[in-house]
């Protein structure tokens, strides 16, 4: 009876948990973009402040603000020029796309085929459209309450440190509860920083690989696998995509495709898969775990799971933060024994705590929670 009442709790405070987490996702995905972004900031004057000793952590920390304010000032100018050039060829590529739609009808024998234009302004192509365009200007409306959130937590940092000791008057309660937080920090830091080494890894040679076939706008593509890269698998697999659907209706490709048809656009395409593929299966593979190591410890399951919830949970910032949020979520469930099994079943090889990342349970906890030891 105690335990079908206990799992009836579980269900609907879950419930509950996750239409609260939905109805105020214009607040909570806003707040938790800013909380990362903090992180990687701070993760960043860290290390400054540990490798340059002529700089002290107040300037430290200016230096690596500068820096990432930059880098995110740099990456919307090359996302805008980009766009702008795709702009300026509008024409080129809408008479490729429409040539490219007649070909694939005529070999399926569907009869007449459609131009772009009646694609996208049908109903649904508009329905489609404008579900994008929402999550886009949502996500660029928010910027500004981001930055602000990143500001407020810089100032009210100081203070966290009195506030614990205030409400955690119990000194061990208190040194657990800085634990599981430096834990929870380190854990989220980790992955944030070495999703950005391998995602620079990845893009610096996808670039490279795009110039020397003779891809136009390679700097935005490679942009754009730079942040759909953050995306767990899937991100990965669209990222390998993007270059190619590109290619396939570039108007002008490299006169050195092989083959009777110099602009066979098809090869071309063919080329850019494999060469965008190739880095994105051969760094995804033996080169990141190599760096991130234990740093998630998911369940390839529970990640896709993960990406899934989170992205219809929060849209686009979700699905961005589906990795660290569950990285997150796995380490606050070890901390209590009645909800260990949870942590247990998140993780990749059943042991969510380890001695690097966050306290152990006492072995007592253990004992009454049925836990090996």
């Amino acid at each position: 009876m105690g335990r079908s009442l206990n799992t009836g709790i579980w269900i609907i405070a879950t419930g509950v948990i996750i239409a609260l987490l939905y109805v105020g996702r214009e607040i909570f995905a806003p707040f938790a973009l800013a909380v990362f972004l903090f992180l990687i900031v701070e993760g960043f004057a860290r290390f400054i402040d540990e490798r340059l000793s002529l700089l002290d952590r107040p300037w430290a920390r200016g230096v690596a603000i500068l820096v990432v304010i930059g880098g995110f000032i740099g990456f919307l100018a090359m996302m805008a020029r980009g766009i702008g050039e795709f702009g300026s060829q509008g024409d080129a590529y809408l008479l490729r796309i429409n040539g490219l739609i007649e070909a694939i009808y005529g070999a399926l024998q569907l009869g007449n085929a459609p131009t772009l234009t009646e694609l996208v302004f049908n109903e649904s192509g508009q329905a489609f459209l404008g579900t994008i365009a929402s999550a886009t200007s949502g996500l660029t409306g928010d910027l500004v309450l981001i930055l602000i959130y990143v500001a407020f937590l810089f100032l009210a940092q100081s203070a966290w440190p009195n506030k614990l000791d205030r409400v955690f008057v119990d000194e061990e309660d208190r040194q657990q509860v800085k634990d599981v937080g430096d834990a929870a920090r380190r854990g989220i830091e980790t992955y944030l920083w070495t999703q950005t080494v391998i995602s620079a890894l990845i893009t610096t040679l996808t670039y490279l690989t795009l110039l020397a076939l003779g891809v136009e706008n390679a700097l935005f593509l490679s942009t754009l696998i730079f942040v759909l890269n953050y995306i767990p698998t899937i991100g990965s697999i669209v990222a390998a995509l993007v270059p190619p659907l590109f290619a396939l209706v570039q108007p002008e490709i490299a006169a050195w495709i092989p083959g009777d048809a110099p602009n066979d656009s098809y090869i071309f395409a063919a080329l850019v898969f494999a060469g965008v593929s190739f880095w994105q299966f051969s760094i995804g593979n033996f080169v990141q775990p190599r760096i991130m190591g234990d740093t998630l410890n998911l369940s390839a399951l529970i990640v896709l799971l993960g990406l899934a919830i989170w992205g219809a949970i929060w849209g686009i910032p979700g699905m961005f933060l589906s990795a660290p949020l569950t990285v997150l979520m796995m380490i606050l469930f070890a901390q209590s024994p009645t909800t260990r099994w949870i942590a247990i079943l998140l993780s990749a090889n059943g042991e969510p705590l380890s001695h690097e990342s966050t306290t152990k349970i006492p072995d007592e906890a253990k004992e009454d929670a049925g836990i090996p030891q």
